[in-house]
């Protein structure tokens, strides 16, 4: 039999067919389905909250030498399609694996390296990055594996075969190919302890096969009636039940056995019998495990979240039992060796310890990491600074988050009852009151449902909103109810329109002085208020997005979400700028407010529940309807410059969730440097030098540069040194040195003398010549009053070269240029702080020379009509927006 599948296997791998590659990055690079058109403004980033799923947990120990603390843990979670490494101490995360293309369905681990099973590959890993992997040939996906010395063995997913590889060299061969018989479906292999080479194979049938994997044959098979039932009560044989759960046990020969039916097998392997027998109610055996310190106590798991423990020395009597341990299915259960600790895993999204302090005392919780265990529905980010989130979900639970660092959430409290309730993130608990909305009712008539519920800016009331059209409003810090509110019967013209008997209420919101509560008719689905802009966006039945301006009580805003699909949640930016919204089409929009424009817009894998921006506009958090996790989203325009142009709704890129990541700050730093904008739209705005004519434009350099300038007198003189320099005291008597600070020594000076003479001519001709500002003036009064050029020149000195080069206006014509020059920038509205220092310089320096010639005086009068027009006409700019300012300020 084992020649004839090595024959198949062979005849298969010798068709034609494409190569394997060894990357998973191009693997994912050359697939279509993952290469989504990135959105614009939103990048994936991480994922939140996600702990585990239904594939058991591996769980790995190190003893090292001279350690007090016992051996160290490392437990390997699958989150879907990648794992997770947590450290056991302090259940803190260590490394996160990239994700695949199949889902995950086995992990284990071997030293430092990480082996996942997904679709047809088995992959390893090393430090979370893949090293190598080994493909079924088969082509169909693989269900199970294990590690066996320097083998790795291999379930196909229809229970049919086995593979072996050879990994312990480069190559991975695939050495062994094993076909069971008809009628054994293979679902884990085992094992057994000092077996050489054979291990024990479980099927859906509720058999065992006992296979040697070197000669690939069947040595010994197990019926489900001896497993389950002892040779004197053959008469009591049920059905068949699939084994569920395989484990060894501390003895040689023993293994511990687990039916879908509730019942636990204690199994001697080499005498073919049955030890023990004991049975769990409410659900199937998940998981089995022996307690390894010395206590023969073995515990087992159900499918409805209970864990049991029995203690062999007395037959199997059961010790304890845990109710609800999970909130479902457990999926793996381990015993720590040495330590009477448990560890245990379940589909509720959690990995619990539980401390077992003595063989008989009752075990308590220890250490825990868990997260919802349901979709969430709804997120918003608590605080200022965008670091927490507080998340409900439909297992009612309401949870903390923590965007920074995954060990800091938890869960808050449990709850679900028809009253409301407070809680209170300082003491992580809830709240002392209750608030039931029928209290101190007179009348008989029914309250309601509570709809929704809000918090006042002030934090000292809380609000309801029922069914019925009422209103009630508590003390938040007595309990007190202080009043009700009644909206009253819904208007006739209402009914005749929208066809609706009752006026239920499905939004509250208070502004920042309580001053005003909005009421919303059936046809809103719900509201949010942005109390610092006073904008009130109500989500309406048409699916479009309504934004109220609470102070003028008016429309300013209609946006329309598309036709195919209720608009779920909605959230503004903390600077009102923009409103993002989720729909049931799978689509989330990003709206800009004052143009009212769709900027961006990106669907997802699924419907996104619930949105949240993050209050420093960093963020943006999604929950989904098929996932227990909260996703984040980075803001692109926070890292980078992104061009927003109206989209129209056929440009929707397709974009997959994020997946989750490391703790460290490194790998969070990693995922940032995706987020470079690499698109350059044809149509980016430039500034132009000047917005408009009749604005005044200054030269937008510093402050300083200008009262440098006017005070250069005053700063030269406070800089000049108190005494002469003085000569060297320690000067060698044969070197003669020269006047000054430095140490300069005179060594020939016949040559100095020869350069002092031409110095002087040098100076001569300098004085001749004329300065670059003289050659500018002349050629801006010959192009007809372009200054650019000048003024630019100017602007590039610093305040000694300026003052050096005004100084050297000594000419008629000079001084001439230099006021026409002036006066034509005046009249241009540019660079006006620079034209005043200019001036103001100018005149204090020549002042004597423009007063005793007559064309300068004509030229300096025209100067001061214009400077007098010019300045007026920036007090009225100014006066007019403080204006406009102290009016916003007063009326807020």
């Amino acid at each position: 039999m084992a020649a004839q599948n090595a024959k198949d296997v062979e005849m298969i791998e010798g068709r034609p067919r494409k190569r394997i590659r060894n990357s998973t990055k191009r693997k994912r690079a050359t697939s279509p389905t993952h290469l989504p058109r990135v959105p614009l403004l939103f990048a994936p980033f991480r994922a939140l909250g996600l702990i585990t799923n239904h594939i058991p947990f591996y769980m790995q120990t190190r003893s090292y030498k001279d350690a007090t603390e016992g051996p160290r843990i490392h437990i390997l979670t699958c989150l879907g399609r990648s794992w997770a490494l947590w450290e056991g101490g302090k259940m803190g995360l260590l490394f996160v694996g990239p994700e695949v293309q199949d889902p995950i369905s086995c992990l284990v681990m071997d030293g430092d390296a990480v082996w996942a099973a997904s679709g047809i590959h088995v992959i390893k890993y090393l430090r979370g990055k893949e090293v190598s992997r080994v493909s079924n040939p088969l082509r169909t996906p693989l269900a199970f594996i294990i590690l066996f010395g320097s083998q790795l063995l291999a379930l196909t997913e229809g229970g049919g075969r086995m593979l072996i590889w050879e990994v312990s060299t480069n190559e991975r061969v695939l050495s062994a190919t094993i076909q069971f018989d008809i009628g054994f479906t293979a679902t884990s292999i085992l094992h057994p302890a000092t077996y050489l080479n054979k291990v024990l194979v479980a099927s859906n049938e509720g058999d065992m096969q006992l296979w040697n994997i070197r000669t690939q044959t069947c040595i010994h098979k197990f019926y489900n009636s001896q497993l389950r039932t002892l040779p004197s009560q053959q008469q009591m044989n049920s059905l068949s039940s699939p084994i569920t759960a395989l484990t060894q046990s501390p003895a040689i020969d023993v293994v511990g056995v687990g039916f879908m039916s509730g019942e636990i097998s204690v199994y001697d392997v080499r005498a073919d019998e049955r030890l023990m027998r004991m049975y769990m109610d409410n659900g199937g055996i998940k998981a089995l495990s022996f307690r390894s310190d010395g206590h023969p106590i073995l515990a087992s798991a159900s499918s409805s979240g209970h864990i049991a423990l029995w203690d062999l020395d007395s037959g199997g009597r059961l010790l304890h039992l845990i109710r609800g341990a999970h909130d479902g299915a457990i999926s793996a259960l381990e015993w720590v060796p040495g330590q009477p600790v448990l560890i245990s895993s379940g589909e509720d999204n959690s990995v619990k310890q539980w401390l077992y302090e003595s063989p008989t005392a009752v075990p308590r919780l220890l250490k825990f990491r868990s997260g919802h265990h349901a979709s969430p529905h709804l997120i918003r980010f608590y605080g200022e600074d965008g670091k927490q989130l507080l998340s409900a979900s439909a297992d009612r639970t309401l949870r903390y988050v923590s965007v920074v660092r995954d060990s800091r959430s938890y869960e808050m409290s449990q709850a679900d009852e028809m009253c409301v309730r407070s809680w209170t993130v300082l003491n992580k608990r809830v709240g002392k009151h209750t608030f039931n909305s029928a209290e101190s009712s007179k009348r008989k008539s029914p309250s309601g449902v509570v709809k929704c519920v809000c918090v006042t800016a002030c934090g000292n009331f809380g609000l309801a909103g029922s069914s019925t059209g009422e209103i009630h409003m508590w003390n938040m810090q007595s309990g007190l109810k202080r009043k009700s509110f009644k909206v009253g019967p819904c208007p006739q013209a209402v009914i005749d329109r929208l066809e609706l008997s009752e006026r239920g209420i499905t939004g509250l919101a208070s502004d920042a002085l309580n001053r005003a509560v909005m009421v919303l008719p059936t046809p809103a689905s719900s509201i949010m208020l942005q109390r610092d802009s006073g904008l009130l966006a109500v989500v309406c039945d048409d699916m479009v997005v309504r934004i109220i301006d609470i102070e003028t009580r008016r429309i300013v805003r209609e946006l329309a979400c598309g036709v195919h699909g209720r608009i779920l949640d909605i959230a503004f930016s903390s600077d009102s700028r923009w409103i993002v919204v989720t729909s049931l089409d799978s689509v989330i929009r990003t709206f800009d407010i004052p143009t009212g424009q769709l900027i961006n817009a990106f669907r997802t894998p699924s419907v996104a529940t619930s949105i949240a921006f993050s209050p420093t506009n960093d963020f943006l958090a999604t929950t989904h309807v098929d996932s227990v996790g909260i996703f984040l989203w980075a803001n692109r325009s926070q890292y980078s410059e992104v061009a927003f142009r109206a989209i129209s709704e056929e440009n929707i890129a397709e974009v997959a969730l994020p997946s989750m990541q490391g703790s460290e700050e490194d790998e969070a730093l990693e995922a940032l440097e995706a987020l470079g904008v690499e698109d350059k739209p044809t149509d980016v705005f430039s500034t132009p030098s000047q917005l408009d004519g009749d604005l005044v434009t200054l030269t937008l350099l510093p402050r300083a540069r200008w009262q440098t300038l006017l005070n250069l007198e005053v700063i030269q003189q406070r800089n000049k040194p108190k005494e002469p320099p003085k000569k060297p005291e320690h000067a060698p008597f044969f070197l003669p040195t020269l006047p000054g600070v430095e140490h300069r020594f005179v060594i020939e000076e016949k040559k100095q003398e020869t350069q002092d003479t031409h110095t002087r001519k040098l100076d001569k001709i300098a004085a001749n010549s004329r300065s670059t500002l003289q050659k500018l003036l002349v050629e801006s009064d010959k192009n007809n009053g372009s200054d650019d050029a000048l003024f630019n020149y100017i602007k590039s000195l610093s305040p000694a070269a300026i003052d050096l080069e005004l100084h050297s206006l000594v000419s008629f014509n000079s001084l001439q240029q230099f006021l026409r020059a002036i006066k034509r920038r005046l009249q241009s509205h540019l660079d006006f702080e620079a034209v005043q220092a200019l001036q103001n310089v100018v005149l204090r320096i020549h002042a004597d020379v423009i007063i005793e010639n007559e064309d300068l005086r004509t030229e300096l009068k025209e100067l001061l009509k214009i400077q007098k027009k010019e300045s007026g006409r920036v007090l009225d700019l100014l006066a007019s927006s403080l204006g406009t300012l102290g009016f916003v300020r007063d009326t807020q």
